[in-house]
């Protein structure tokens, strides 16, 4: 399925549950999205953190409402299902598409502006430099006798200014292989919304509304 159709759906899915009350659509929505994310052949520990981590807000909500609402026991399960039906569905995008090939089908078919595209893709590719800019970073204060802290200030300072001083170097590398802001460009590799993404959309949140509609509990 196309990238952006697939991040649009899972958005409205998401936006739809937070208003909805349906314990066995929350669950259905887990069960397929883990089915379809273990199709995908995720790593036991990409499993593994999307099931612990969101466990420590669920039950937080869960206690809340069990103990100090009004609505009761059942709202409180609903609650925690959305929660994991929120990760869930976010995993069938994060863990199945590339970021790359977001870029470029929300530039290429959604019309974004070349330069956010692109920008956001810089962003990301940058994201392992600049973690491992940040190690350097306090290695180099040890070596002085200071240690910095992920709460230091200093430390995301030093590193905000490594981030401005690549900016600039990716600007210019763009500029001299002739990327010029809002001229029509060619694309290496070309991606389309086809019929079937089309489809599977409209079945899928069709699906989704049948189930809200008919499942109340």
């Amino acid at each position: 399925m196309n990238p952006g159709l697939k991040l649009l759906l899972v958005m409205l899915i998401a936006l739809e549950i937070s208003f909805t009350q349906s314990l066995i659509v929350n669950v259905i929505l887990i069960a397929v999205s883990l089915i379809y994310i273990l199709f995908h052949r995720i790593s036991f520990k990409a499993l593994f953190a999307l099931v612990f981590w969101p466990l420590f807000p669920a039950l937080g909500l869960f206690v809340s409402q069990w103990l100090y609402g009004d609505a009761g026991i059942h709202f409180a399960w609903i609650l925690f299902t959305r929660i994991y039906a929120y990760v869930f569905l976010g995993a069938t995008f994060t863990l199945t598409s590339s970021i790359t090939d977001l870029a470029l089908t929300l530039e290429q078919d959604f019309r974004l502006p070349s330069k956010f595209a692109y920008g956001v893709l810089a962003a990301f590719n940058l994201m392992p430099k600049i973690t491992e800019e940040i190690k350097i970073i306090k290695t180099s204060a040890l070596m002085r006798g200071e240690a910095l802290h992920f709460w230091s200030p200093k430390l995301y300072f030093k590193a905000i200014l490594s981030s401005i001083q690549w900016s600039q170097n990716l600007a210019e590398a763009m500029t001299s292989h002739g990327f010029v802001e809002d001229q029509d460009r060619t694309h290496y590799e070309i991606i389309k919304i086809t019929t079937l993404d089309w489809t599977l959309l409209i079945v899928l949140f069709a699906a989704v509304q049948a189930m809200l509609y008919f499942i109340r509990y």
